[in-house]
């Protein structure tokens, strides 16, 4: 642990090892977010790039980044952090590597509301997204409720999170069989998850929400949810409020992975696998709630631009991607947490 003392008596205390992998996962985030504005049918060099970003470019290229592969990339980025933050948090407050939205239910919730806005309500983009962020909003309240009981527990909020997750996909599978074919198609596209299209009016909401909570989650709650993680009788006698910050955490996460939805449709396993990649590189406790934030937008932003060239004349919706990969570890994550003999 590492000390920087600020002026007025303040100090700053800081992982050197953390904060060289979340910087790592940072630059490598840019990195291939560069690379991949520059590919494509109409390829540019990561110096035209980053000229065109400095404002220097041709007009050609301004108006190819600018106006069709910014936008993509920039939500691409953002959908990733905002999904690798809610699941840190996830994980810490359940205490659980298995914790994410994925499997607790959330992500399932914000698939119910955008199919409602489809199907039942015929509504067009701005409709989906909304109906994303209110279903995991709604979603959210009732697993808290129900999973409540003197205290939130992180096992009793694991399963009650299953459950409901169980629940939202077989009334997710029936929207579809409602659906007329044109909106059933265009609702399993956005079930999978994908970037295709994405402008600034998907970034815009993801940008604020991000602007708003990290700050929130990371700077005012990230010393108490390391307290949580010992437990709610230790960092009740340490001075936290225990319920207070747990519910101000879950809904900040609840948010960041509803919008994140709202913005690519439900990509998965970035929020399982982003936090425990940290985790592995950082060898700290706690949440690491920074360096998984850059593990995320790294992973989300490389498996869009390996989903655009994995099979030549076709682009494949990111989720799928995300998917095949993040099965994989999950599939070998539980192995070593059943050699463990913790499950």
């Amino acid at each position: 642990m590492s000390v920087i003392r600020i002026a007025g008596g303040l100090s700053l205390r800081f992982r050197l090892r953390a904060l060289v992998t979340g910087a790592g996962c940072a630059l490598l985030a840019l990195a291939v977010g560069v690379f991949a504005i520059g590919s494509g049918d109409y390829p540019l060099s990561p110096a035209q790039v980053l000229r065109t970003l400095m404002g220097d470019g041709a007009p050609a290229d301004a108006f190819v980044i600018q106006e069709l592969r910014l936008p993509r990339v920039v939500t691409a980025l953002l959908a990733g952090a905002a999904l690798a933050l809610a699941g840190a948090v996830f994980q810490s407050l359940v205490r659980n590597p298995l914790g994410s939205p994925d499997v607790l239910g959330f992500t399932q919730g914000a698939a119910t509301g955008a199919l409602t806005a489809i199907v039942v309500l015929g509504g067009g983009s701005l409709a989906l997204a909304g109906g994303a962020v209110i279903g995991g909003v709604v979603t959210g309240a009732v697993i808290y409720a129900l999973a409540w009981r003197r205290g939130l527990h992180g096992y009793r909020l694991v399963l009650t999170g299953v459950g409901m997750a169980a629940i939202l996909t077989g009334v997710n599978g029936y929207l579809l069989t409602r659906a007329q074919i044109t909106d059933a198609a265009r609702a399993v596209l956005w079930l999978t998850g994908s970037l295709d299209g994405r402008d600034w009016d998907d970034a815009l909401p993801l940008l604020v929400t991000m602007a708003v909570l990290v700050p929130l989650v990371v700077l005012g709650c990230g010393r108490a949810l390391r307290m949580l993680e010992m437990g709610d009788d230790a960092a009740s006698a340490l001075g936290v409020r225990v319920e207070r910050i747990r519910l101000v955490l879950l809904a900040a996460a609840v948010l960041l992975a509803s919008f994140a939805a709202a913005a690519t449709g439900p990509v998965s396993f970035v929020a399982l696998t982003a936090p425990q990649l940290a985790r592995g590189l950082t060898r700290a406790p706690g949440p690491n709630l920074l360096p998984s934030l850059c593990m995320g937008a790294a992973l989300l932003v490389g498996a869009d631009w390996i989903a655009q060239r994995l099979v030549p004349g076709h682009q494949l919706p990111v989720g799928v991607v995300t998917g095949v990969l993040g099965g994989g570890y999950l599939v070998w994550l539980l192995a070593t947490e059943r050699r463990a003999g913790r499950i």
